[in-house]
């Protein structure tokens, strides 16, 4: 099993869970975060011409785990969910999963996911 950690635009985190839905991934955690990367940031015009820069954006951590198998059509999916051709589109990263357990009924490994 692996974790797939993406963060991604706030405005595609719905299309981005439809996607993986469509693939009968459903179990997945959203967290909102601020994040900085490449982008660093935007400028905004200050009302007197000043410039101020914004160096920490809203973001969105997705966290699924899924099956050794469902790994790159779940990214796949991310990816087109959330790509929209801009700097600031996201990052996605693939973690190991050593088990997962559900605590309701103490089931272990992928059943539990």
């Amino acid at each position: 099993m692996k974790k797939i950690e993406a963060i991604i635009r706030p405005e595609k985190v719905n299309d981005v869970k439809q996607a993986l839905d469509d693939l009968g991934f459903h179990g997945m955690n959203f967290i909102q975060v601020t994040s900085r990367g490449s982008q660093r940031g935007v400028i905004h015009q200050g009302r007197g011409g000043e410039a101020i820069t914004v160096d920490l954006l809203p973001k969105v951590k997705l966290e699924v785990v899924v099956p050794d198998p469902g790994v790159e059509p779940a990214i796949d999916a991310i990816v087109k969910a959330a790509r929209t051709g801009n700097i600031g589109d996201g990052k996605i990263f693939v973690i190991p999963v050593e088990t997962a357990i559900r605590v309701r009924t103490g089931e272990r490994g992928e059943v539990a996911v």
